[in-house]
């Protein structure tokens, strides 16, 4: 310890430990001042320690030099400071972590059985219930024309599904579902007769100025009375609208018969017009037609 104390006690003394110690001098010279340096504090201080002492600084056996710039030395600086960034790096690498496992593990294994389930619904379920909706019209139809249209629905569909097109298959699907629908309907079409309302009209057509068309205003109804909604054409406008009153165009002798009824007594006693029975498409109507109809007037 007292060899360390002249060695510090040599560094506060730099001034005289370099001039001594770069001249010609005898080490016995720094020792004899440094003895009257401690005999001054009313320290005695043998010769032998500060010999020890003097040697010791000229070997720098007590000088720390610190480390160069390295890699080695930032490692060892980040492991003496991790008490300081260690919570936060750790909050940081945890939650990577975790939005790793949620990505690679949760997330993208979702995705690929998405995939995998719409590619399987694709290539065997749409095909399937094509099949089946298929089956039951060949079924339930009475006419060979709804066995017919739905071959080619059928064909379309699934040639659309092998082909990838899954917005042209459910398309098929769907407009096999709604000519099954169809086939399924059964229903009366009837002349409305109701205060308020009208029961028929007449039209000059935007193309022939000089012609009549003649329409009663009809509604569907279910063995209950209920009013159904159907997809009717508009003949002057070439869209199908889902309604449930439309007029159905006919010739001007039907229209003035029904004219005639009404006015009898303000009732219409042959309002039926047609019926659609089930397992057929189309209505057997009762009186002439032409076939048009009209959406709005």
């Amino acid at each position: 310890m007292l060899a360390m104390d002249v060695v510090d006690t040599l560094r506060h003394q730099q001034g005289l430990a370099v001039r001594e110690l770069d001249t010609d001098a005898k080490e016995q010279q720094l020792i004899d001042k440094l003895r009257g340096i401690y005999r001054q504090q009313g320290i005695e201080v043998p010769d032998a320690i500060l010999r020890e002492g003097v040697a010791a600084l000229a070997q720098s056996r007590f000088t720390y030099d610190p480390p160069a710039p390295g890699f080695g030395r930032t490692l060892a600086r980040l492991y003496v400071g991790r008490k300081r960034w260690g919570r936060p790096v750790g909050v940081v690498l945890l939650a990577l972590l975790a939005l790793g496992v949620g990505y690679f593990g949760v997330w993208q294994p979702y995705q690929r059985g998405q995939a995998e389930q719409a590619r399987v619904e694709l290539a065997e379920g749409l095909p399937a219930q094509m099949d089946a909706l298929y089956q039951t019209i060949f079924e339930e139809t009475k006419v060979q024309q709804g066995v017919i249209d739905a071959e080619a629905i059928r064909t379309r569909g699934k040639t659309l599904a092998a082909e990838g097109n899954r917005a042209g298959a459910e398309k098929a699907l769907a407009d096999l579902t709604a000519l099954r629908d169809r086939i399924r309907q059964d229903y009366t079409l009837r002349i409305v007769n109701r205060q308020g309302e009208r029961s028929g009209f007449w039209t000059f057509p935007e193309i022939n100025t000089d012609a009549t068309n003649y329409y009663l205003v009809v509604e569907a109804l279910d063995g209950d009375g209920n009013a159904l909604s159907l997809p009717i054409l508009n003949e002057e406008n070439g869209e199908t609208e889902t309604v449930s009153v439309w007029g159905v165009r006919v010739s001007e002798a039907v229209y003035d018969a029904v004219v005639a009824d009404k006015q009898d007594d303000g009732i219409i006693e042959n309002n039926e017009i047609g019926r659609k029975s089930f397992g057929f498409l189309d209505v057997e109507y009762n009186v002439p037609v032409s076939g048009g109809a009209v959406t709005r007037w």
